[in-house]
């Protein structure tokens, strides 16, 4: 039985993992990370960094983030405690799915993560109070390579599930899809 199943999203190269489990009375065991099955997939090679988010409240939204060439990363975003709902949007100009969404639960319950090629902004919204993420970075974060998008784009129709009760500054400052200089 293979420990992690690679889903194909509507999005070329953006795939939902779901971490197979196997329990007992004790609790349950599963991978987290598979090098030889992430390569397969495009995975770029080792982890440079891993990053670790708590957000309390439901409705906060973060993102939508991502590097600039040549810092571009791709990222493996796995839902630890609580449940949010996860959007990738494909930022690669000459991709059919340019400018398009998709979205999913994740949660702990599920056990599933997204994978996120270079190319793709992320973020989240929270639908459970006090919800935590721990992201895989293929590159170390560049702060002068840092971009965004603005989650709330009308052009990008994200369909937020509940209300938005918070967001940062800097990401209500984002520019929104029409405002990129390319990827």
């Amino acid at each position: 039985m293979a420990d992690l199943v690679l889903m194909q999203t509507p999005l070329a190269g953006l795939l939902e993992v779901e971490r197979l489990r196997k329990g007992d009375h004790r609790g349950f065991f599963s991978r987290f990370f598979d090098a030889t099955a992430f390569a397969g997939a495009g995975w770029p090679g080792g982890v440079a960094q891993m990053n670790h988010t708590l957000t309390q409240a439901p409705g906060t939204i973060r993102g939508m983030h991502f590097q600039h060439r040549p810092y571009g990363e791709w990222k493996y975003v796995s839902c630890l405690t609580g449940e949010v709902y996860d959007v990738a949007v494909d930022l690669r100009r000459a991709s059919a799915t340019y400018g398009q969404c998709f979205g999913t639960v994740l949660s702990a319950r599920k056990g599933n993560s997204l994978l996120i090629p270079d190319g793709f902004a992320h973020g989240f919204q929270t639908l459970e109070p006090d919800c935590e993420l721990i992201y895989l970075h293929s590159v170390a974060y560049a702060p002068d390579a840092e971009g965004g998008l603005d989650a709330l784009d009308p052009d990008l129709a994200i369909d937020w599930p509940l209300p938005v009760a918070a967001r940062s500054p800097r990401d209500a400052a984002l520019p929104r899809l029409n405002q990129q200089t390319g990827y």
